[in-house]
């Protein structure tokens, strides 16, 4: 570890055990859940829009937010015309975050939505190397080619393959691990805070996703959609809505009390029981021997993965450690 490694480590390490293991739990629960609800959504009642949906969780998080503050319950600064430098690309990387995972949602299986998100940890690897000058030990490094030999086998027997549903969660991956790191980079509590950090990210990107809606005709096609009336429905679209929102806030408060690589490792934990359940419902996934050797593969090395980077993120840190490594 270089001094300016020393430097940079994530302040994590200064918060007590307990709210980093209930942050990470709460995380993985939201995002869980909100997968399961969105893939009903979108694919059983054929929502036609993963657009308006995102616009739904975005309106959801400013209002709730906005209440918030305006009730003293939570603080964030009031706008002003430092903010959008601040906060920059946080909401551009937001949206496509946003849409790009619930477009990629609706067009493939949970099984292989799973497997393809796991580039995510790659990614996140690759910008924390980067941008926050973090070094990884050899065993994860190997635990990350294992998932992506897993996925490369999986996808390329995947049977039900969608050119357009790869393209969008692979663009998701990109955006998740970009917003990740550079969400923990932007907490300053000095400057915005977990909160300004969530409401200015759906406050500047809402009305845009709006006219991008409106233009491309998905807000005509949702005005026509048959199943407003059915009371399940709506219930799940309420609540798709209420998890995006709280999905948003765990994420933060997991980068906020953890690190944006823990983050990634307790999605890739909550995904493997995602592919399994996917295997059952949605009834979008085709089985082939090959394809699921391949799930198995990369989940078997997401697990490693999770142990490892968990297990080196508890060491204790030798102050040699600096003069060795450097």
């Amino acid at each position: 570890m270089s001094a300016r490694q020393a430097e940079e480590e994530p302040a994590a390490a200064a918060h007590p055990p307990l709210p980093r293991l209930l942050s990470a739990f709460f995380y993985g629960t939201c995002s869980f859940l909100i997968v399961l609800v969105n893939k009903t959504v979108l694919t059983t009642y054929r929502f036609p829009s993963p657009m308006v949906l995102g616009i739904g969780q975005m309106a959801t998080t400013i209002l709730i937010l906005y209440v918030s503050k305006l009730n003293k319950i939570i603080h964030f600064p009031d706008f002003d015309k430092s903010i959008p430098v601040k906060l920059f690309p946080l909401p551009l990387l937001y949206v496509g975050n946003h849409i790009s995972g619930l477009t990629s949602t609706s067009k493939l299986s949970l099984p292989m939505f799973t497997v393809l998100r796991k580039f995510t940890i790659p990614l996140t690897l690759l910008l924390e190397i980067i941008i926050l000058g973090k070094r990884y030990s050899l065993g994860i490094i190997v635990s990350v080619f294992t998932i992506i030999l897993g996925a490369f086998i999986a996808a390329g027997s995947d049977l039900s393959f969608n050119l357009e549903g790869y393209t969008f969660v692979l663009l998701n991956d990109i955006f998740t691990a970009a917003n990740g790191v550079y969400t923990k980079q932007k907490m300053d509590p000095k400057e915005l805070g977990k909160y300004g950090v969530l409401f200015y990210n759906a406050y500047f990107m809402v009305i845009p996703t709006m006219i991008i809606s409106f233009s491309t005709g998905d807000l005509q096609q949702v005005t026509d959609f048959k199943h407003w009336t059915n009371l399940l429905f709506l219930f799940q679209f309420l609540l798709s809505c209420f998890l995006g929102f709280l999905l948003m806030y765990s994420t933060v408060l997991c980068s906020h009390y953890n690190s944006a690589l823990t983050t990634s490792v307790v999605g890739a934990i909550k995904n493997i029981s995602i592919a399994y359940i996917g295997m059952l419902i949605g009834g979008d996934y085709i089985f082939s021997i090959l394809n699921f050797i391949g799930l198995n593969i990369c989940m078997a090395g997401g697990l490693r993965y999770s142990f490892l980077t968990l297990r080196d993120n508890n060491k204790p840190k030798q102050p040699t450690d600096v003069e060795n490594t450097s």
